[in-house]
């Protein structure tokens, strides 16, 4: 049995937890081997296009092999939610910006508003358990309510089992959706006060890192209140600590999870599901995304780290998971620290540079360039 075949082996049973139906494959060798050639036919030196020739080859192989490679159409779902876990003081602004932030999305002014028009991404807005209740209805609202925000994790879990599986359905379905209307690519950001913790207890209990090597500003907190936050993390583990030892990263979710990092998971899991490619944005997102690796280690194949967060912990993270679970590499590195989903708007122009490369760039029989000279 190869790598591949144990890995899928072993998600079966996690992802039945969600949906019956869910399977996620991994990716074709034959197809990386097809890509591979192909780039190298072109009109250039192997290789020289360095990280781009690697995105052409995993898109090709994430599609199967369908010609023209495209990633457009593409959805970025930005994911609200408050957590109770604010009450503790870990962030320098109130959680009513968790709200009035999802108002400025509905008004087209927030950053990740601009860089979806600048990049030519589709954008939703999903509330999965913002405080104050539902929404007016809004042209890029998508209700997906799992409750007003968590409960405080430092007294018990952040929400039971069940209204984590809950979660993880809505956002397979919510990808599922997308990919019904034809979306061939996703991107996934988050917004709520406080769901940097959220993400620092998630590493931590994931990874097994110590507090101090993940926490960091979040919203920007000082030196006292990142030492207050660091706290405020060892009592939540502490207060999960039997989730915590147990493993299951279902119920570590739900202990130290928010309402939208489950959607997040399941919306990165429902992408792989139907072979599209997710972009995962910094470094709550990327928390979701360990915690969806965990549930299937085969997402690894679909998923795309879009950058590397000023965050300090983030990079910190994704070293260790690197050594756990085969994982890719951030492709940008500009010192971002906003979520949103604003990094990976970013790196959807990687995406479409990449798709492009493969599909416009001549061969050198077709070019009349003899081989040789590059």
């Amino acid at each position: 049995m190869n790598d591949n075949t144990s890995r899928h082996l072993s998600s079966v049973s996690a992802l039945a937890r969600i949906f019956s139906d869910l399977s996620i494959e991994p990716l074709r060798q034959r197809d990386m081997d097809t890509a591979q050639a192909h780039l190298d036919n072109l009109t250039k030196p192997k290789g020289s296009l360095g990280k781009l020739e690697d995105l052409a080859r995993r898109l090709f192989a994430i599609r199967e092999g369908q010609l023209p490679l495209r990633v457009s159409p593409a959805l970025m779902l930005t994911v609200a939610g408050d957590h109770g876990v604010a009450a503790q003081g870990v962030s320098p602004v109130p959680q009513a910006v968790t709200r009035q932030m999802v108002q400025n999305f509905f008004g087209g002014g927030a950053a990740i508003n601009v860089l979806c028009r600048s990049m030519g991404m589709d954008l939703r807005v999903v509330d999965a358990g913002c405080a104050g209740g539902p929404f007016a209805p809004n042209p890029i609202l998508l209700e997906c309510r799992l409750g007003d925000g968590t409960a405080d994790m430092t007294f018990g879990p952040a929400m039971s089992v069940e209204t984590c599986l809950e979660g993880l359905r809505a956002g397979v379905k919510l990808a599922r959706d997308a990919a019904d209307k034809g979306y061939l690519c996703l991107g996934v950001g988050e917004m709520g006060i406080a769901n940097s913790t959220s993400g620092t207890a998630l590493y931590c209990a994931l990874l097994d890192i110590d507090p101090d090597e993940v926490v960091g500003p979040g919203a920007g907190s000082n030196e006292a209140m990142i030492r207050h936050k660091a706290q405020i993390v060892r009592r939540a583990l502490a207060a999960n600590e039997k989730a915590v030892r147990g493993g299951d990263a279902v119920e570590i979710l739900a202990a130290l999870g928010g309402h939208e990092v489950a959607v997040m998971s399941g919306i990165m899991l429902g992408a792989a599901s139907r072979h599209l490619p997710v972009l995962v944005d910094g470094f709550i997102c990327s928390a979701a995304y360990v915690a969806a690796l965990r549930i299937c280690p085969v997402l690894a194949d679909y998923a795309i780290l879009s950058h590397a967060s000023a965050e300090p912990g983030h990079v910190r993270a994704l070293a260790r998971l690197e050594q756990a679970i085969p994982a890719q590499r951030p492709l940008l590195h500009l010192d971002m620290r906003l979520g949103e989903g604003t990094g990976g708007a970013v790196a959807y122009g990687l995406l479409r540079c990449a798709a492009n490369i493969y599909n416009d760039m001549a061969t050198f029989d077709s070019a009349g360039v003899a081989g040789k000279t590059c």
